[in-house]
């Protein structure tokens, strides 16, 4: 008898991309929507990565290349961590893919069905997602709103490692909360992983968005050559987002395993693309920190706003490009105050619980917008607020 397996039915995909296809149909049915849901820039790719893309395919830059990722770009990544995080890695280090997919490949290279990883409690959905669909038993560490930030702690950080876990995921700075740990803290994460020599997956999407102080990566400890595997890329702080390209660094036998995988599943990431990863890294620097501080002035405004509107209150975020507001005090909880916002203000946003059962009485928002989207969008959410 036909059937789906087991994973196929465990599948439950990302929560913002399903909202994306909604807020879009409703787009194309005429309804004017203010649009916060999905985690990505108003800002155009560079041109400068744009014209390396362009001199890639008048290259012939369009051929299959090497599954691990082309030795200009992993390269060009150890050129990039060298000058951001103080070590070189190896090109045998390095793993070309897409960031997401990152996420999928070291868990089924480090992890068996019924092992168990931990990670924070609300974090990122394609956690949940895949550590669910894979079979991993999953360990949650609850992010704590403390005094205008969100931190957690690492003593029940080191309490939530079990005999059978294997990996511990870390993800800063944070989405959804925004948090940026303080290198302090960072030491902590890596130390609790040595202690129980377990693999540390850290997720570091946004490292070119952090506002305030400097970006603290576990890297540093072992150069990802023991435990620590980096997962990095150019959609969020290079506006690449639909450009699919990140990487991986860490130790060699676990980047050797994950692109086998890769090989066997994708074969390799375009060339021609490959080639743009390499501008983005190593070209034009000052594009980017410009573009960190229009995204922190954003940052700035929707506080500002979020906090002005009843019943609202907003820690500041240290990095990313999400604001998650406590909503507790309107009276709704997170999924009737999205809707509410969607169908009453024609405000898309996600309800804190997609990211966990910590993210109930809270809000996510990407402000990666302009100034005039925030200022509509949180007055179209005052306008309901009032009316309630």
């Amino acid at each position: 008898m036909k059937h789906l397996s087991q994973a196929a039915q465990a599948l439950v995909g990302q929560s913002m991309f399903q909202l994306l296809a909604r807020v879009q149909a409703l787009q194309r049915a005429g309804k004017d929507i203010v649009r916060f849901e999905i985690g990505d820039s108003t800002l155009m790719t560079p041109e400068h990565v744009i014209e390396a893309t362009k001199r890639a395919l008048d290259n012939d830059h369009i051929r299959y290349v090497n599954s691990q990722g082309m030795l200009e770009l992993r390269e060009a990544v150890c050129t990039y961590t060298e000058q951001s995080l103080g070590f070189r890695p190896d090109p045998e280090q390095v793993m070309v893919m897409p960031a997401n997919a990152i996420i999928d490949s070291v868990a089924r290279c480090v992890m068996n069905p019924g092992e168990a990883v931990v990670y924070p409690d609300p974090g990122f959905v394609t956690y949940q997602a895949v550590f669910h669909y894979t079979g991993m038993r999953s360990i949650r560490v609850k992010q704590r709103e403390t005094s205008d930030r969100f931190r957690i702690n690492i003593d029940e950080l080191r309490s939530s490692v079990t005999p059978d876990t294997r990996l511990i995921v870390h993800n800063s700075p944070n989405n959804p909360t925004g948090m940026a740990m303080d290198k302090e803290d960072v030491e902590g994460v890596y130390r609790v992983a040595e202690e129980k020599d377990v693999y540390l997956l850290s997720d570091e999407i946004y490292s070119r968005l952090v506002y305030d102080k400097p970006h603290a990566s576990p890297g540093i400890y072992d150069r990802c050559r023991e435990r620590t595997i980096i997962l990095n890329g150019f959609s969020k702080g290079c506006c690449m987002s639909g450009w699919r390209l990140g990487y991986a660094i860490g130790p060699v036998e676990v980047i050797k395993k994950m692109a086998l995988l890769f090989e066997t599943m994708y074969s390799c990431i375009p060339p021609f693309i490959q080639m743009a990863g390499v501008s983005a890294l190593l070209e034009h620097k000052e594009v980017f920190e410009g573009y960190r501080d229009v995204v922190k002035g954003a940052r700035d405004l929707i506080v500002e706003e979020l906090n002005a509107l009843p019943g609202v209150t907003c820690p500041h975020p240290e990095g990313a490009m999400y604001a998650f507001p406590n909503i507790t005090g309107t009276g709704f909880t997170s999924q009737e105050f999205a809707d509410r916002m969607l169908e009453q203000g024609g405000v898309s946003l996600l309800p804190g619980t997609n990211f966990g059962p910590a993210g109930e009485g809270y809000v996510r928002l990407c402000f990666a917008r302009t100034a005039d989207a925030i200022r509509e969008g949180c007055a179209r959410m005052r306008s309901v607020l009032t009316s309630a």
